[in-house]
């Protein structure tokens, strides 16, 4: 795809102890793109996104956001965080905070928002994802679906350059997932650009331009949806996908 790379990954590698979780990972995200990253439980997906922002640090490499480095030591991480967008697996929503609260703190406390405007921010996406009216509730007031739009609307109130979705469907029950790809694919096609780690093969797909396999850390097959998906070239990719496939997940 053409566009202004957003985020660069260069040569990034991780390690715990003696166990390499990310073994020297390139990949470029341009602007109004979506890729998704497929692989195995522990092949680095997550892992991945996290030291995008910054949460997790990084051993070797760059990663860059607007062609600036973000992984040199000197570098606020506050600062990152507030031009990206990250949906975690497990929601992360505050329960003593109301919705409205949580979808709000980060535009008011991250990037000095005022009350009012980031409020007014925050019920115009509520409303856009099928939540207007639950401004008051406690996120326990809520379905899974419900709360991971939730986060979802969160993470867009900083308006940012990316969005990270990280197995944003894992933690829900099966009936609940739609409603929330529904959102994501919605996204897309309004030009959001992002990165998402998913097991769902068909939304990959769909709303992917571009799908990179992760196993043991690496990236070792990428290209269009069509591709990966339907032809593999890698007998790791195929492995993989003919799991998902007998576990009728494709």
């Amino acid at each position: 795809m053409s566009g202004n790379a957003v985020i660069e990954i260069q040569g990034v590698t991780k390690a715990y102890g003696e166990r390499e979780v990310l073994g020297g990972i390139d990949l470029t995200l341009r602007e109004h793109e979506a890729i998704a990253l497929i692989g195995a439980s522990g092949s680095g997906k997550s892992t991945l996104l996290r030291c995008i922002d910054l949460l997790v640090e990084i051993d070797d490499g760059d990663i860059l956001l607007d062609g600036e480095v973000i992984t040199d030591p000197s570098v606020n991480p506050v600062e990152v965080r507030r031009k990206l967008g990250f949906v975690f697996q497990a929601f992360n929503l505050f329960p003593h905070m109301s919705v409205i609260e949580n979808v709000t703190l980060g535009s008011v406390r991250a990037q000095g928002a005022g009350k009012k405007e980031a409020r007014e921010r925050g019920r115009a996406l509520l409303e856009r994802f099928g939540l207007g009216g639950r401004e008051d509730d406690k996120p326990d007031q809520l379905s899974g679906g419900q709360q991971q739009r939730v986060a979802l609307c969160r993470a867009l109130s900083v308006q940012p350059r990316a969005l990270l979705l990280d197995e944003v469907t894992s933690a829900l029950d099966p009936e609940l997932v739609g409603d929330v790809l529904d959102a994501v694919r919605d996204l897309k096609q309004e030009g959001m650009t992002m990165i998402i780690a998913t097991h769902e093969m068909s939304f990959a797909r769909e709303v992917a331009d571009e799908v990179a396999f992760l196993h043991e850390g690496k990236i070792i097959e990428q290209g269009s949806p069509e591709m990966i998906l339907a032809e593999p070239e890698r007998p790791e990719t195929q492995k993989f996908l003919r799991r998902l496939l007998a576990a009728g997940r494709i």
